[in-house]
């Protein structure tokens, strides 16, 4: 009997017809939560490139077996992180503008409170780093990386600058034309903690908090 089938992503997936053998649903995700975690710690500490799904099982406390029961390879690990945490975060984000009354100013405020809590200074950080490190090595993963969170990321800071530019709070398009400025902080900050955590911690919060004063400014803010 067949007991998985495979997902569009390239995630294993229990097959419908495999009956009583299968566990209850709450283990079957408890095991692959353990998985995802342990994948993203040997990340953490070795790279994409350097980890062995032989440690994510140890980690994890299970068989190599039962990892590719709900996984066919890392690749499919990565993929998997990221829409679960980075991806995740965005679908919030877009909730949050779709939705958002105030000001364009406190807009900016909420998203990048939501940056710094789902990412920046999350688990999710180690992906950014990741990719950051070794994406030009791993060219399907970078262009998946790009489709569910770089190009995403950006229409939504493009939508956010239309959006003050529309209310007649902005007077600048820059940030519509060039949404990288506007991110750059944030991928500033996972390098630099990074890299230097240890000997000078940088405090995202707050230097998010001064980009968005010099990007608000540098936008020409009024109030409308």
């Amino acid at each position: 009997m067949s007991v998985v089938g495979m997902s569009a992503a390239g995630i294993a997936v229990p097959a419908a017809g495999s009956g009583r053998r299968r566990a209850p649903a709450m283990a079957r995700e408890a095991r692959r939560r353990a998985i995802l975690d342990a994948a993203l710690a040997a990340f953490s500490t070795h790279g994409f490139a350097e980890t062995k799904l032989d440690e994510v099982a140890r980690r994890a406390g299970v068989a190599k077996g039962t990892l590719y029961l709900y996984f066919t390879d890392k690749e499919a690990l990565f993929r998997a992180l990221v829409e679960e945490t980075i991806a995740a975060a965005l679908l919030d984000a877009d909730a949050l503008v779709a939705g958002f009354s105030g000001t364009t100013g406190e807009l900016l405020e909420r998203l990048m409170t939501l940056l710094a809590d789902r990412v920046l200074e999350g688990p999710a950080a180690a992906l950014v780093r990741l990719m950051l490190g070794e994406g030009a090595r791993f060219p399907e993963l970078a262009v998946f990386y790009h489709g569910h969170v770089v190009s995403r990321g950006l229409a939504l800071i493009r939508q956010v600058a239309q959006r003050g530019l529309d209310r007649g709070e902005l007077t600048s398009d820059l940030a519509v034309r060039f949404p990288q400025l506007v991110v750059a902080p944030a991928i500033l900050a996972v390098v630099w903690n990074g890299l230097f955590a240890a000997v000078e911690p940088l405090d995202t919060r707050a230097l998010l908090a001064a980009h968005r004063e010099l990007l608000l400014k540098g936008l020409g803010w009024r109030d409308s």
